[in-house]
């Protein structure tokens, strides 16, 4: 909570920033950050919020690094083949003639939260599902409050849209209120003995899944495409409500190397543990990571070595690796001074599985914002296939899911165009006593379906225990 010299510095900064956009004739965004004494801004966000209130977390505990946002006081939404550029384009122009108050640690001013749905929302052979219904194709929100941590210490940032007109104080009165408001705890735990056992349902049956997969092998073989990605859903039914903050603490303590994110609409709830950097601009610094390939981890170190050489080694999985990679590598270069892919993958272990990754790193040769970057990349070959118009398209045939935010770009932008993206992979959508989760595996020639499925069922396996 502020101090009491915090909570004056806060008071005075915003009604100074409100007074100077009061004096012009077009809305303004105001932003004031303030230093902020907060153990957990995550469990802060999680006990602050109001029912309906749109909500998002964001961490990765191995970086020592935590954004929490709550709130809304402005939404930028698109759909459609341009969606980032227009999302992108609108979070820069609001944010460019931001009036900025304070400093804060990773970020400053204003940070855009939220995250893109995996198709545009255009015509699809898929019929929508009702359960993304509050999750559109594109949505990006300036929170009313954003509290950030990291080892340049905690943060909070209030931000307020003022318009011509518009009295200061009838906006400074309720937000410094709902800052001296917040209530300060710890994330709870999940019960482990639900009075109801919780139902566990297949939205289609593995063997129709497995059927799916071998139809993308013939086509592959075939010559139609290289690669495609098939998921699956799987539906939990428990006794009682889902609680998003309980299953966020469990994913925070199994995945502390990945990206754990909620995102919050009011209705549900999106959590997960991603383990895929889509993509981290810092100025003209770009780093993300090309991710395929898996294997099961084993609580016997020499075994789970072993596991992890023989995936170095499996050509199957190297060769799904490399397709990835290449696009990457491909896609950058369009639009950078130098690209830099490291020679071989690496070994990336998260609690139950592991992966090949290869770091991928470039310069650019114009300033591009982070929405911008993931709109180019989305959907690598990882979550996609190649070439991905082909792709989409044996994808729309055989996958027969909505995708909704899964495997989709979820993360944040502050107001320089800095910030970072994950592939949302290792999730669940979380309605009341509904939660859905989904899994992919990338599909090549000599994939085997029995494989593939049980590929599903380890990536399950991040959530599954946690929602039954």
């Amino acid at each position: 909570m502020p101090t009491p010299s915090t909570g004056a510095e806060l008071e005075g900064l915003l009604r100074d920033s409100l007074s100077e956009a009061s004096d012009r004739r077009e809305r303004t965004v105001v932003s004031v950050t303030v230093p902020f004494s907060c153990d957990d801004p995550i469990a802060t966000v999680f006990a602050s919020r109001r029912a309906g209130e749109p909500f998002f977390c964001w961490e990765q505990p191995d970086r020592d690094l935590k954004l929490a946002a709550l709130g809304q006081v402005h939404e930028i939404s698109s759909r459609g083949p341009e969606r980032f550029v227009e999302v992108a384009a609108d979070c820069a122009h609001l944010s460019g003639d931001a009036v900025l108050r304070g400093t804060g640690g990773f970020t400053t001013g204003p940070v855009w939260t939220g995250g893109f749905a995996f198709e545009d929302g255009t015509v699809s052979e898929r019929l929508p599902d009702p359960a993304w219904s509050s999750f559109g194709p594109a949505s990006m929100i300036l929170p009313e409050l954003a509290i950030q941590s990291s080892e340049a210490g905690t943060f909070l940032t209030l931000n307020l849209v003022t318009a011509p007109g518009r009295d200061p104080e009838d906006l400074a009165a309720p937000a410094l209120a709902r800052v001296a408001g917040l209530i300060h705890g710890e994330l709870p735990m999940i019960d482990p003995h639900p009075t109801v056992t919780p139902e566990i349902e297949s939205a289609r049956s593995p063997e129709s899944y497995e059927r799916s997969v071998a139809n993308a092998v013939e086509r592959i073989r075939a010559g139609e495409i290289e690669k495609v990605v098939l998921a699956r859903e799987v539906i939990v039914r428990a006794g009682s409500a889902h609680d998003p903050a309980a299953i966020f603490h469990a994913l925070r303590q199994g995945f502390p190397s990945c990206f754990n994110f909620c995102v919050g609409t009011g209705e549900a709830a999106f959590i997960g543990a991603s383990p895929e950097l889509l993509v981290r601009c810092a100025g003209r610094s770009v780093a993300t990571v090309g991710l395929a390939g898996s294997t099961r981890r084993s609580s016997d170190p020499a075994v789970d070595d072993h596991l992890a050489q023989q995936l170095l080694l499996s050509g199957k999985d190297r060769g799904e690796q490399e397709v990835v990679v290449r696009r990457i590598v491909k896609t950058l270069s369009r639009i950078s001074v130098w690209v830099e892919a490291e020679k071989e993958p690496e070994i990336i272990k998260v609690a139950n599985i592991q992966h090949l990754g290869t770091p991928v790193y470039a310069q650019l040769a114009q300033p591009r914002t982070a929405i911008e970057l993931a709109g180019l990349l989305h959907p690598t070959p990882a979550v996609g296939g190649e070439p991905w118009k082909k792709a989409s398209k044996v994808m729309a045939e055989v996958e027969e899911m909505d995708r909704g935010w899964y495997a989709g770009p979820v993360g944040w932008m502050d107001g320089s165009g800095d910030g970072e993206f994950c592939v949302a992979l290792r999730s669940a959508l979380i309605r009341d006593r509904e939660a859905h989760l989904f899994a992919g595996v990338g599909v090549v020639a000599d994939s085997d379906p029995a494989a593939e499925l049980a590929e599903t069922e380890i990536k399950l396996d991040a959530l599954l225990p946690l929602l039954s």
